[in-house]
């Protein structure tokens, strides 16, 4: 009984501990919202550029990453040159950050002044043929910022996201991506989000999937940067069960504007029980492409190739080859 007691109490102890580490992550977003959309636009970026600095002087866990990462991407780089390109990738992505809380209270025609596009003709020419568009997406830029331009044309975009802790901090992302004009299906905790993206692609919508990780056993095995990874299956079987175009979408900036460039679309192979991984493959080779050419505004924080991981997310990525 004292056992059960204790063991009750520790859990009331970590229930205390995870409700108290929400409210810090609420609270912390509340205070980015409130201030940076309250400070002047050059205040605003001087300071996310700062506290980007700060990051990658501290070496924190996410920047060691980044640079592991970018050391695939550039190869021949040296010790210094990885530095100075991680320290880039940070202001990088610190300036999304800084994006995201003020995107709300941007003008249309700022949000359109503010980006340029390639491949922009054949991009409409698809959204605007009725068979529904998939737009494949790394982490790269802003792709809030790309949401937000194609609303402003009269394009409401779908897409897929995580649950975070806490729920309301959650509710609130959404609502703030409705308001730029993008609907949000939660990928758990709700219907199946296949069948709602589904839903909008045979409707001729355009769905919106960031598509370059997905290390759960559910993943694509691609070759990536010459190395081993997983990538979401998502994007190539929507198109693939829907016959909707499916084009690779790569993003970067250029001083105070960010560049769009639709790739040209990827012809889905003849029926064939291969169609999925060669798309997929083809989407990670597109991204490779974009991000190679522009590295620092590849936002990646993250452990990607199946060799950094853990031994036990390995042996698990292992055997579900296995069982396929």
């Amino acid at each position: 009984m004292r056992v059960a007691g204790r063991a009750a109490d520790h859990t009331r102890g970590r229930g205390g501990l995870v409700r108290l580490t929400d409210h810090v992550v609420s609270s912390a977003y509340s205070v980015g919202w409130a201030v940076l959309r309250r400070l002047p636009g050059p205040a605003a970026f001087g300071l996310l550029r700062l506290l980007a600095d700060l990051a990658w002087l501290r070496r924190t866990r996410g920047v060691r990453q980044l640079q592991r990462n970018l050391a695939r991407v550039r190869p021949d780089a040296g010790e210094a040159e990885l530095r100075a390109l991680t320290r880039a990738g940070m202001r990088s992505y610190f300036r999304y950050w800084c994006e995201a809380f003020r995107l709300p209270d941007m003008r249309p025609d700022d949000i359109r002044q503010s980006v340029v596009t390639h491949g922009g003709e054949a991009f409409w020419t698809a959204v605007h043929s009725g068979r529904g568009v998939v737009a494949a997406l790394p982490h790269m830029g802003n792709w809030d910022f790309a949401g937000a331009w194609a609303s402003t044309h009269g394009t409401r975009m779908t897409t897929v996201a995580e649950r975070v802790r806490p729920e309301r901090l959650f509710d609130r992302f959404v609502a703030y991506r409705a308001a730029l004009g993008i609907e949000v299906l939660p990928a758990t905790g709700g219907p199946d989000p296949m069948q709602g993206l589904t839903e909008r692609l045979r409707d001729g919508g355009l769905v919106v999937l960031v598509a370059d990780r997905d290390l759960s056993t559910r993943g694509v095995e691609v070759s990536f940067f010459g190395e081993q990874t997983r990538m979401p299956a998502g994007p190539a079987a929507l198109a693939v069960r829907t016959g909707a175009v499916l084009i690779p979408v790569t993003l970067w900036y250029d001083g105070p504007r960010m560049h769009i460039h639709f790739h040209d679309a990827l012809e889905k192979p003849a029926a064939s029980r291969q169609a999925i991984r060669t798309l997929t493959q083809q989407i990670a080779d597109t991204f490779a492409a974009g991000i190679a050419e522009h590295p620092e505004d590849w936002h990646m924080l993250q452990r990607l190739w199946i060799a950094d991981l853990t031994r036990d997310h390995q042996a698990a990525l292992a055997g579900d080859r296995v069982a396929r």
